[in-house]
């Protein structure tokens, strides 16, 4: 009677945790994956043939023709050591392919084609037969099959070579059959890791009160990562557990408050725990003043941009006016319209990432910055 009261009261104090200060729910099965559970990369040489003339040249790819020659001999092809073949349909190529946990001798999987030489394309070649390797120099693969190259068309349906994909590698779907096992010891012992995509303590925290709730005293949070569970060593009891703790669903806490830049394309993705503070950003001749201003019911943002050197700053000031200006609820949607009205002012990709961090340096952006 003790324990099912202690239950109660345990479910009670959870489901009130994860009500307040919870944006959305997600099940187990998105936020963890079980430890010693992973894919395993295989990689292998060989040989692309069927080129329409877009293959290596030979006389700087050596490899190529010593490759061709090795594979004839077994063939039972034999050619004189000093011939020069000059092919043009063959390409020496790296593959590799993702060996998924659980996989049985016989099963298909895809494998990616890259070329190692100088061939123009790959397009309409076939990969001979290629054994792939593990770490241990294992052969668990055999890899055959046509090559898949996409590339894009202009509109008058040639090739148009400026916006081309990359030609010099391709996928063979089912490319390759499964020929050994990797053993894993799934269900030989009586612990269960489950490692959070993400680390958060209070995630941990939640997921453990979780599963503790439909079995009571198996989870334990390790650290900001990890989540133990206690089971016994039986395949059969351990994948139904899992089966069922993957469809449980944790309230999420509030995400850490991130501005991710990317410079190459000059994207910037802002989340909606980010704050801001008043403060005055100066880049060259343009200004951008913002303005907290309190409210009763929340913060209010005012948002003015303009340009030194103009007298009258009619134009930016009305596209700001009209579409960045409002009083703004959301931190995130302000700090966007930040970045809309630097951009509306012609501020380079660069330059904008060098402004956020001065923000953050100021103080007046908290948020953690994150560059890819």
């Amino acid at each position: 009677m003790f324990k099912k009261i202690l239950l109660l009261i345990k479910s009670i104090i959870f489901i009130c945790v994860s009500c307040s200060s919870s944006l959305h729910a997600e099940k187990i099965r998105d936020l963890t994956s079980i430890q010693g559970i992973r894919d395993n990369p295989l990689i292998g040489y060989g040989l692309i043939v069927g080129l329409d003339g877009t293959g290596d040249q030979s006389t700087q790819t050596p490899f190529t023709n010593q490759s061709l020659n090795n594979m004839l001999s077994q063939l039972g092809v034999s050619i004189h050591s000093e011939t020069n073949m000059h092919i043009k349909n063959v390409a020496a190529v790296i593959v590799t392919a993702n060996l998924p946990p659980f996989s049985h001798t016989g099963e298909k999987i895809d494998v990616v084609v890259s070329s190692i030489g100088n061939a123009k394309s790959l397009k309409g070649g076939t990969l001979l037969m290629t054994p792939l390797k593990g770490t241990d120099n294992q052969i668990y693969a055999i890899a055959q099959g046509n090559v898949l190259v996409s590339e894009k068309l202009n509109k008058k349906g040639k090739i148009n070579y400026i916006n081309l994909n990359q030609v010099n590698s391709g996928k063979i779907h089912r490319g390759a059959t499964i020929e050994r096992e990797i053993n894993n010891n799934f269900g030989t012992q009586k612990t269960i890791n489950l490692q959070l995509n993400e680390e958060n303590f209070s995630t941990a925290q939640r997921m453990s009160d979780m599963i503790n709730v439909k079995y009571p005293d198996t989870a334990t949070p390790i650290d900001s990562k990890t989540v133990q569970l206690s089971t016994s060593a039986n395949n059969d009891v351990q994948v139904h557990m899992l089966s069922n703790i993957q469809d449980i669903d944790i309230s999420l806490p509030l995400e850490e408050a991130k501005v991710v830049i990317n410079p190459r394309t000059g994207s910037i993705v802002v989340n909606q725990s980010v704050k801001l503070r008043s403060c005055v950003v100066s880049n060259g001749n343009t200004s951008i003043i913002i303005n907290q201003i309190k409210n009763k019911k929340r913060d209010l943002y005012f948002l003015k941009s303009f340009k030194k050197t103009e007298k009258k700053a009619n134009s930016i000031e009305d596209i700001v006016n009209k579409n960045y200006m409002n009083d703004i609820s959301s931190n995130r949607d302000n700090l966007n319209n930040i970045v809309k009205a630097l951009n509306a002012l012609g501020t380079k990709p660069d330059e904008l990432m060098s402004i956020l961090e001065l923000m953050k340096s100021a103080g007046c952006l908290n948020a953690k910055l994150e560059i890819v």
